[in-house]
């Protein structure tokens, strides 16, 4: 084994960002170490949903446990939408950090209630300013009838709602970006759904997004998805949700006369519609579409929704016997495909040249745009052992052969061998193991410097040591 000097790496945006929604009305959260393990490396973004209704008499009750004796036909039947409470047990912070330290950024979906004054308002965004470069998704789908927010207020005051709040975001938390997340674009009138009421909210956000499934059994679990006379659910090709994702985004160019990020904030195909061992062909395909249209120029991202799933919308589904025990499903091989495909991988540049000196300053802006530390490692074969030591109570992300590993900061060893199961080596191989430092308590700290809110800093002293061994110990015949 050989190891070369050590140099500065940026990772930077990929093609196409790939995001994931990790808990919902659906599902609970899972950790981010047990979903790094399982798919093998970080996401951009980890879509996180909650909702806020203080006024309430259920609050801070989650609402299906506060009606339990409630008659609910449909999943949006409740007094005010069904994700964990905003504020409630330490959530959603707790789980914001978790996503940070583990080489991500959080977009917080938050249905709120739309009644609520600016004072309020101040607090939920001075309460997200120490998570970095977020983004806070409000009152999406609002285009819908389902929503709590849409029972209760027209469109334009959602509208006029999201642009005083997203007035406040700037106001108080700069580094955190603001998503609309409305309706596409419709051929029989030429317009984007409801653009004369939400034109205001198109121009105060920061990123424009539209949630579209393409298949979705809606009505689940109050119906059976039957192919000719049952249950709630819907197909839409891919080239026409495609085409209306397309469209959407030049009539908002046309009608706000500005140019910004669109993402689509929930994509999946359900495989209560289209069987569970199809759904990542369709997902596949639409990932296919985008890349033989060049669409990155102006298609940013997309967040599979989700996870681990009680119906057929997960990476996993939840066991019905034991909710803390998921069952992969077969879109799990395809997604992990999807995540390995260079298309779909963040962008990876050497700064320097020359080699980098030790002590050495990390800088941590985000999932696609930090400063690391690289070197090359030369392998004689597949190792039998190979583990990483460190001296430095650091948090830190590190690749090896295309594997992720999260060291939290109180650790001094990482066992690398998992990226050599999958993908052995047989033969002289030089590898580049790349490490990237995060907060490791997910916030980012008020120290007076004047970009503390977008970056954080931290230094390595001492290289890390390195236990290579390519024959076992003692082999027992």
């Amino acid at each position: 084994m050989t190891i070369n000097g050590l140099y500065r790496i940026h990772m930077g945006k990929a093609p196409l960002s790939l995001d994931l929604s990790d808990g919902s009305e659906r599902g609970e959260y899972v950790d981010q170490d047990y979903i790094l393990h399982t798919l093998g490396r970080p996401h951009r973004n980890i879509n996180l949903m909650y909702t806020y209704y203080p006024k309430d008499k259920e609050w801070p009750a989650r609402i299906s446990e506060a009606c339990k004796d409630m008659e609910v036909n449909f999943a949006w039947d409740y007094p005010y939408d069904d994700y964990f409470p905003y504020g409630a047990n330490g959530e959603p912070f707790a789980s914001m950090a978790d996503v940070r330290r583990h080489g991500q950024d959080v977009t917080l979906t938050l249905t709120v209630d739309c009644s609520l004054d600016d004072d309020a308002l101040r607090d939920v965004a001075r309460d997200l300013k120490p998570y970095g470069r977020m983004r806070l998704r409000i009152n999406h789908e609002c285009n819908g009838n389902w929503f709590t927010h849409n029972k209760r207020f027209s469109f334009k005051e959602i509208a006029d709602f999201f642009v005083r709040f997203s007035t406040i975001v700037h106001e108080e938390a700069p580094n955190v970006k603001t998503i609309f997340c409305a309706g596409l674009y419709s051929e029989k009138d030429g317009k984007v759904d409801h653009e004369d009421e939400f034109l205001n909210a198109y121009k105060a956000a920061d990123v424009w997004s539209a949630d579209k499934y393409l298949a979705l059994h809606f009505g689940w679990p109050y119906d059976i998805a039957e192919k000719d006379d049952g249950g709630r659910h819907n197909y839409t090709p891919t080239d026409v949700c495609f085409k209306n994702c397309e469209n959407t985004v030049k009539r908002l160019k046309r009608i706000t006369g500005q140019d910004k990020p669109f993402v689509m904030s929930e994509l999946n195909a359900d495989g209560d519609v289209v069987g569970a061992r199809h759904q990542g062909e369709v997902l596949k395909r639409f990932v296919d579409r985008i890349r033989f249209e060049h669409a990155e120029e102006w298609y940013e991202a997309f967040t599979f929704y989700q996870f681990r799933d009680r119906g057929r919308l997960g990476l996993e589904i939840e066991d019905p016997s034991n909710s803390r025990v998921g069952i992969p499903q077969p879109i799990l091989k395809d997604y992990k495909e999807l995540l390995n495909d260079p298309y779909c991988m963040p962008a990876m540049e050497r700064l320097e040249d020359r080699d980098s000196d030790l002590p050495f300053k990390f800088r941590w802006g985000g999932a696609d745009d930090a400063d690391g530390l690289a070197m090359r490692i030369r392998f004689d074969r597949n190792p039998e052992f190979c583990e990483l030591t460190f001296e430095d109570k650091l948090a830190l992300m590190i690749e090896l052969n295309g594997k992720w590993f999260y060291k939290a900061s109180d650790v001094d060893f990482v066992d690398l061998m998992p990226a050599f199961y999958d993908t052995p080596i047989d033969n002289v191989t030089e590898l580049e193991l790349k490490i990237f430092s995060t907060p490791p308590d997910g916030v980012n700290i008020e120290d007076g410097s004047d970009d503390w809110a977008v970056n954080y800093y931290s230094t390595m002293t001492n290289a890390p040591g390195i236990r290579v061994r390519y024959e076992p110990v003692s082999i027992v015949y």
